[in-house]
């Protein structure tokens, strides 16, 4: 266990995780590093920082529609209105420009007010913002990105011409950082996206049994779906499709917060077995008794089931969201699964994935990874620390 190096005080070091709630990964995001830190014992005194509550002051769309930015996205995945969202994030942009100085000086004062000693985005779109606000209002203090998209697509989700520090996943966002313009010593790589660490306990139960007691065949096939913290409606086509296929397999739905959803599914005759259910912190569990993954291409989705060995299957088409279309190809690459243009051809994808000999490949591919970077993120974020040009001065009154 880590234990942070004594400095001769008895301060401890403030360290802001600024997180939003649109789609549910990045405060996913961010509660994992929180837990890893507590966990490995930094001793750092861990603060959750919501954007939006910074933010509300000038969220536009609250005041046009009584309706907060992030409800509407997540209202907007819940239903897979996702055709088109290529078009509306210039749009985004463009009003994240037009408020950009004063959203600059509202992260000022709150850093003013409550200064940290290191500042830590897991959020896209406002990281220059973000950035110039830290400056200001807490001059000295280091201002990081963790990257929770497996690359910079559409060009300014995550990175900016200016001086930052960023913590990549993967080679391809290394190199957009690099030609973004970050000086290279400010980039640094992990082995992956940032998973909880409870996806890295040992299970130790017997799976034959759990999936009796879960009402499953204990040998059949089983196939986990998941479309994110909001579930989508796809989960139901997907329902239909496998039961009008009679593929012997059978299914475990998580439908997130989506209520409505999760009892339609459990009302719905299949022939196959299964179970449906809502919003759990116990998705380890459920994906130890499955064999394989059906989702979505977001990229905690399909890293939180390659860490827990699940080949996965993914859609890939004009509805796939902008910043989620080259995890499409970043699984193909890797051999890690298999993408389909539409989820209607889900039987064919699921006869492909268990076709003799394929699934074992998949396995030997995804075991070749080894992803533990909620682990490193915290090192390189003490890394940082010591290390800054321009340490803070509470940093510098601890190194005293």
């Amino acid at each position: 266990m880590r234990k942070e190096p004594s400095h001769g005080c008895d301060a401890v070091l403030k360290v802001d995780l600024v997180y939003f709630d649109a789609g549910g990964g990045h405060r996913a995001a961010a509660v994992a590093l929180r837990d890893a830190i507590r966990q490995e014992g930094y001793g750092w005194d861990v603060r959750l920082v919501n954007l939006q509550e910074i933010l509300a002051p000038i969220d536009i769309v609250r005041k046009l529609t009584g309706i907060r930015l992030h409800e509407g996205y997540n209202a907007m995945m819940r239903r897979g209105w996702t055709l088109g969202l290529q078009y509306l994030i210039p749009a985004l942009h463009g009003i994240i420009r037009f408020y950009h100085d004063q959203a600059v000086s509202l992260f000022a004062d709150h850093w003013k007010a409550s200064p940290p000693d290191l500042v830590v985005s897991v959020v896209s779109h406002f990281n220059r913002a973000l950035c110039e606000g830290v400056a200001r209002g807490a001059p000295g203090v280091p201002f990081v990105t963790v990257l929770t998209d497996l690359a910079d697509y559409p060009p300014h989700m995550w990175l900016e011409r200016q001086e930052q520090y960023v913590i990549c996943g993967t080679e391809r966002a290394v190199e957009q950082a690099e030609e973004a313009g970050i000086p290279r010593n400010m980039i640094f790589r992990s082995s992956g996206m940032i998973v909880h660490p409870r996806f890295y306990r040992p299970v130790t139960v017997d799976r034959a049994e759990e999936r009796r007691k879960l009402g499953l065949d204990e040998k059949l096939p089983t196939g986990l779906v998941l479309f994110g913290g909001q579930g989508s409606q796809a989960m139901l086509g997907i329902a239909r499709r496998v039961d009008e296929a009679n593929l012997a397999a059978q299914w475990i739905f998580i439908c997130g917060r989506n209520s409505k959803l999760t009892e339609e599914l459990q009302r719905f005759p299949s022939r196959y077995r299964k179970l449906a259910l809502g919003f759990t912190t116990e998705v380890p569990y459920y994906m130890h008794l499955a064999d394989f993954f059906v989702g979505k291409p977001g990229p905690g989705s399909i890293s939180e089931a390659l860490v827990m060995g699940l080949p996965v299957i993914v859609e890939d088409n004009a509805r796939t969201m902008p910043q989620e279309r080259y995890n499409v190809q970043w699984i193909r690459e890797r051999r890690v699964g298999v993408a389909v243009k539409e989820m209607r051809r889900i039987a064919s994808a699921v006869s492909e994935v268990l076709e003799s000999g394929n699934l074992a490949r998949f396995q030997s591919n995804i075991r070749t990874m080894n992803n533990r970077a909620v682990f490193e993120v915290p090192r390189l974020f003490s890394d940082i620390l010591e290390t800054a040009s321009v340490p803070s001065a509470r940093l510098r009154d601890l190194q005293v």
